[in-house]
């Protein structure tokens, strides 16, 4: 949870602060194992402009919830602010901003083989 709040942070960065930001609470199937309280997560949620979501993988439960309610909050904010640059509908041509991912794990360079290239 504490990690949250960094990445929170670094998303605002790259992004601004005109994001749709979701703070989820997976695993409630493993209520008995509960590091962070609802009320905790909530109150960051809201202190943040996110919504916050419980959701179990593995029951499925919440998760596609999660997917619609985020997605058209996404769609939502993307009209409002064509609508706030005068286009009225979105253009192909519009700069978009993104994020780039960073994997953090080396590469295992695998050496000869049947399949190998060189």
């Amino acid at each position: 949870f504490l990690q949250v709040k960094n990445w929170v942070k670094e998303l605002r960065k790259m992004l601004g602060n005109e994001i749709c930001l979701c703070i989820v609470g997976n695993k409630i199937d493993l209520e008995k194992e509960r590091h962070v309280s609802v009320q905790e997560a909530e109150t960051y949620a809201e202190s943040v402009g996110a919504k916050h979501y419980h959701t179990s993988a593995k029951q499925n439960k919440g998760i596609e919830e999660l997917f619609l309610d985020l997605c058209k909050r996404m769609i939502e904010t993307a009209q409002v602010d064509e609508r706030a640059r005068g286009n009225g509908s979105s253009q192909s041509g519009t700069a978009r901003r993104g994020v780039q991912i960073i994997d953090d794990e080396p590469q295992v360079q695998s050496s000869g083989g049947c399949c190998s290239s060189g």
